[in-house]
C-alpha cells in the first residue's frame, strides 16, 4: 500500500514591503474600530457585524505569518475595554478562531470563494455561540439568543464585501514590494 500523501501548503512569499507587513494588523485593528463607531441606529452596538472576526479569518487563511496571536489579543482586549465588555472575551474568541482556522487552513487555500464563505459561516456560528455562552456565564443570566443569531447572520452577510476589500488591499500591497 502506498504511503498516505500529505497535502502541503505552499510556502508564503517573503514580504519586504513595510506597508504590506503591517496591513493585516492595521486592517484588523481598523475592523475593531469600525465595530465601535457610534452610529445612531437603535440597537446597533449589540447587532454590529463581527468585522474583527472577518479580518482575522481572512488573514489567518492568506497571511497568518503577518497576523500574530499577540496582535489579535491586543485588538480583542482593546475592543472589549472600549465597548465595556469583560476584558479578554473578544481576545479569547479571536484566538480560538485563529487556532481553528490554522488547524484547517490547508482546506481553504486555492478554493472557490463559496467554500471559504462556508467555512466562515461555520466559524461565525461557533464564535457567536461561544461568545453568547461566555457572556451568559459571566453575567449569571440567560441572555436573549435572538440578537446573537441576528448578529451572526449580519456577519456572514457582510463577509463577501469584507473579503473583496481585504483581498484587493492584499494584492495591491503585497505585489507592490
Amino acid at each position: 500500500m502506498p504511503p498516505l500523501k500529505v497535502s502541503a501548503i505552499p510556502a508564503l512569499p517573503r514580504v519586504d514591503n513595510a506597508p504590506a507587513r503591517v496591513l493585516p494588523i492595521a486592517t484588523t485593528a481598523l475592523a475593531g474600530m469600525l465595530s465601535l463607531l457610534p452610529l445612531h441606529i437603535p440597537g446597533y452596538a449589540a447587532l454590529t457585524p463581527a468585522f474583527t472576526l472577518m479580518a482575522a479569518y481572512h488573514w489567518t487563511i492568506y497571511r497568518p505569518d503577518l497576523l500574530p496571536p499577540l496582535a489579535l489579543f491586543i485588538v480583542g482586549v482593546a475592543q472589549d475595554v472600549l465597548v465595556g465588555a469583560p476584558a479578554g472575551v473578544s481576545a479569547l474568541m479571536l484566538l480560538v478562531a485563529r487556532g481553528l482556522v490554522l488547524a484547517h487552513r490547508r482546506y481553504f487555500i486555492d478554493r472557490l470563494f463559496s467554500f471559504v464563505w462556508g467555512g466562515f459561516t461555520l466559524l461565525t456560528a461557533v464564535a457567536m455561540a461561544g461568545l453568547w455562552a461566555l457572556h451568559c456565564l459571566l453575567d449569571w443570566t440567560m441572555l436573549d439568543l435572538r440578537s446573537t443569531m441576528f448578529r451572526a447572520v449580519l456577519t456572514v452577510a457582510f463577509f463577501p464585501a469584507a473579503s473583496v476589500l481585504l483581498g484587493r488591499m492584499q494584492r495591491a500591497l503585497m505585489s507592490a514590494g
